[in-house]
């Protein structure tokens, strides 16, 4: 692999700037030409000298415009004859743009005049087929009378029902939440449980059916002679129009309701009935699929079914050196150093991927120190920002730190965190806000849905101000939940505004068990706190399994994390790891052992460009999501490599007890006070849970890494201090190289580094040498 790899973040940034250049030679050259044409007939000079410049800096940014489009079809998934002949004609187009020059420099004229013509022609057509690979073929053509399309659903989802045939279950509860949705967001303000304008309502299917005042709004299986479908028609200020206020249904909307009706209006039978996916609350233990001689891992014996059922193969596991420092980062978040990947490599025992994991897992400080950057994340802890200043918010770094380190088991985890001790109490304290805020985001609220939300992968935020659209949980329920919480009855909210209304005291699952709502709050905490641990919410054990496994995986069994009633790709895999989570008590690091010595954990990693892909309702797993290292991470695979980013050892006694200092090699990041330079990488400032970083590089990032005054201190240092241990340039090359990618460079990058810093090895040149290497796919990715 050459020093600066083909898919060298740069490349693709530069890559992705074409769309931006590429509109200067588009105009430039455009107008260029319109002012010839009009010169030719006024047979005046007045424009010469400016459309003269045009045509220079036109063809100039032609080329750029060119060039970068070639990086980005080579960096990007474009591919097809359209992006062919787009990639084509704008070669040829800055060709022509070049020849049009130098026919301008030569003066002749009218030969001049003739290629500037078919350059803007050539431009026309490169322009054209741009926007066919950007917004499809059917771009232009679609908006013509002859491309509009009959009507049709609005959803390809339910395309086939032209033919005739009947909806399955799957797409019937499909179009029942395309439909609810349309409706909540745009009729139940009047037409809902709160306002009954006309006499109507549109939330159950007995009211649609029934009408209003002036009668039926619906006949099923006929949408042109269904009123409502009159209404939402009719142009904006019509008597009859609906919705009478805000934005109107989009053609697709009304398409989609029109399909709806043609079908009969299906609606779930019985009010008891959820439109939503609700997933089970109670555990489930699936039969374990039989094992084969090369999958005995439980994990690969329920991924080897659906590998089956996919149709899918099964690759070769990744090579030892991959796995030993894919293990380090995911168990201690540290890169192994060279003689521990010699070590490993040369070890011919057949259960050694095992002892490492296992080895890895009994290094507790270690363990502890990386996976605080996750749970202070999730738990919101941080160690300055909004609340520290006007003390209306406390961290937990103590109890967090000393609770992972002690592998404390899941169940008493979250015992302490819902009823606290002082030193856990931050997670529920919520953040003081100060002035005026919103009533969903009070201390008792905040509670109720970081609570959910961590805890059991449920979204209270939207129900916290109205009842959700996208669920069934009321405004009620989380009122209800938040009074858990608080020492007072809190008075019920509707999008800010008091409604006069009390809520009680409920769990939001109420299966779990009742809570004493006289009971002081304490007492309630700590009712609340065992109801949540019993082995019966099979929700809570779920939500921490597919957590870690979205963690070491790149992606979860169900996605968001944070929306458990979402259908996992596994629902087998899925509820075996969460009992058997509670059957080896509650054991975070056996999880991990667990999933880290599978089969399917040592699968290559597969790589994706459009983070939307990783949430698609099809999405079909075959292996590990190549990560970019976290902001934590890479700060510290700098500090062990080249030079501590943070030398200072004060950084992390102010904030944590000596001892744990003492435990660290250097000040690791996750201890460290959020900077530019860790939130240009990724972290987040932690006023609110945050469950899931994104992977892809940014601008922002970009940037820090090439002028970031922390990053760039700490390469200044790192330059010196190699430079004098390694005077000689050859053997410097050789070093770094063993240590930040534990290997030798090949004979092409030996030569180019030994270009970069010279025979005499110069500060500057070991910088940019360790700046290359630093970005390198090989240092930021997870492979």
């Amino acid at each position: 692999m050459t020093l600066l790899a083909a898919s060298f973040w740069l490349w693709q940034l530069l890559g992705r700037l074409h769309p931006l250049i590429v509109h200067f030679p588009v105009g430039l050259l455009c107008v260029a030409g319109l002012l010839e044409l009009v010169g030719a007939f006024r047979r005046s000079g007045e424009w010469r000298a400016g459309v003269r410049a045009m045509v220079w800096i036109g063809a100039g940014s032609a080329v750029v415009a060119a060039a970068l489009g070639l990086l980005l079809v080579n960096q990007e998934s474009y591919t097809g004859a359209t992006v062919a002949t787009h990639q084509w004609l704008g070669v040829a187009t800055m060709a022509l743009a070049l020849l049009t020059v130098i026919a301008l420099q030569a003066k002749r004229i009218v030969l001049y005049r003739s290629l500037l013509a078919i350059t803007v022609i050539g431009l026309s057509l490169a322009g054209h087929y741009g926007a066919m690979v950007t917004h499809g073929d059917d771009y232009l053509s679609s908006v013509l009378p002859s491309g509009q399309p009959a009507t049709a659903p609005a959803d390809p989802k339910f395309a086939f029902a032209s033919t005739g045939q009947p909806l399955d279950a799957k797409q019937v509860a499909q179009l029942n939440l395309d439909v609810r949705s349309i409706l909540a967001h745009n009729c139940y303000s009047c037409h809902g449980a709160n306002k009954v304008k006309g006499g109507l309502r549109l939330d159950s299917r007995a009211a649609v059916m029934t009408g209003g005042d002036d009668g039926p709004v619906l006949v099923a299986h006929f949408p042109e002679k269904s009123d409502l479908i009159r209404r939402v028609k009719l142009p904006a200020g019509h008597d009859d129009a609906m919705p009478t206020k805000g934005k109107r249904l989009t053609d697709s909307e009304i398409a989609l309701l029109e399909f709806w009706i043609k079908q009969g209006a299906p609606w779930p039978n019985g009010p008891e009935k959820s439109l939503y996916r609700v997933a089970a609350l109670e555990p489930r233990t699936p039969a374990l699929p039989p094992a084969t001689a090369d999958l005995t891992n439980p994990v690969d014996r329920f991924v080897n079914v659906y590998f089956r059922q996919h149709h899918i193969a099964w690759k070769a596991p990744v090579d030892d050196q991959t796995y030993l420092r894919r293990v380090y980062l995911d168990v201690v978040g540290l890169l192994p150093s060279p003689e521990q990947v010699s070590a490993f490599t040369a070890d011919t025992r057949p259960d050694k991927r095992e002892r490492l994991v296992h080895e890895l897992l009994t290094r507790d400080a270690d363990y502890a120190q990386h996976w605080m950057t996750f749970w202070n994340d999730a738990l919101r802890n941080d160690y300055t920002g909004t609340g520290y200043i006007t003390g209306g918010r406390f961290d937990i770094t103590n109890w967090l730190y000393t609770s992972l380190k002690a592998n404390k088991p899941y169940n008493q985890f979250v015992r302490e965190l819902v009823s606290p001790t002082k030193a856990s109490a931050g997670f529920i304290k919520g953040i003081h806000w100060r002035g005026t805020i919103n009533a969903s985001q009070k201390t008792e609220m905040q509670a109720a849905q970081n609570v959910s939300q961590v805890l059991l992968g449920l979204n209270l935020k939207c129900a916290s101000c109205h009842d959700s659209f996208i669920s069934d949980w009321k405004l009620a329920d989380a009122y209800a939940f938040a009074n858990v919480f608080s020492d007072t009855i809190l008075e019920i909210n509707r999008c800010d505004k008091p409604t006069g209304k009390m809520a009680d005291r409920k769990i939001i699952f109420q299966q779990l068990g009742t809570i004493n709502g006289k009971a002081p709050t304490a007492e309630r905490l700590r009712q609340l706190a065992e109801f949540m641990v019993q082995p019966k919410n099979g929700r809570l054990y779920r939500t921490v399994v597919n957590r870690v496994w979205a963690q070491v995986m790149g992606r979860g069994l169900v996605e968001p994390v944070d929306v458990m009633d979402n259908e996992p790709w596994s629902q087998d895999l899925l509820d075996w790891l969460a009992t058997d989570f509670v059957s080896n008590r509650y054991n975070i690091k056996a999880l991990l052992a667990q999933i880290l010595t599978s089969r399917t954990y040592q699968l290559p990693t597969v790589g994706v460009k459009d983070p939307d892909a990783l949430m698609a309702p099809g999405f079909v797993f075959t292996g590990m999501v190549r990560r970019r290292l976290t902001a934590e991470q890479f700060a510290d695979a700098v500090s062990a490599v080249f030079t501590p980013i943070y030398p200072d050892s004060a950084v992390v006694t102010t904030l944590l007890p000596r001892q744990i200092g003492r435990e660290m090699p250097f000040a690791r990041a996750v201890f460290v006070k959020n900077d530019p330079f860790l939130t240009a990488l990724g972290r987040p400032n932690r006023e609110t849970v945050s469950t899931s970083r994104t992977s892809q590089a940014n601008l922002l990032q970009a940037l820090e890494l090439t002028n970031g005054e922390q990053f760039n201190k700490a390469l200044s240092r790192a330059a010196q201090q190699w430079k004098t241990r390694y005077p000689a340039a050859d053997v410097l090359v050789k070093q770094l190289y063993k240590k930040a990618l534990a290997r030798e460079p090949t004979l092409k990058e030996q030569a180019v580094a030994e270009r970069i810093i010279g025979a005499q090895p110069g500060t500057e040149g070991v910088q940019d040498l360790i700046w290359a290497i630093s970005l390198h796919p090989e240092f930021q990715l997870i492979y």
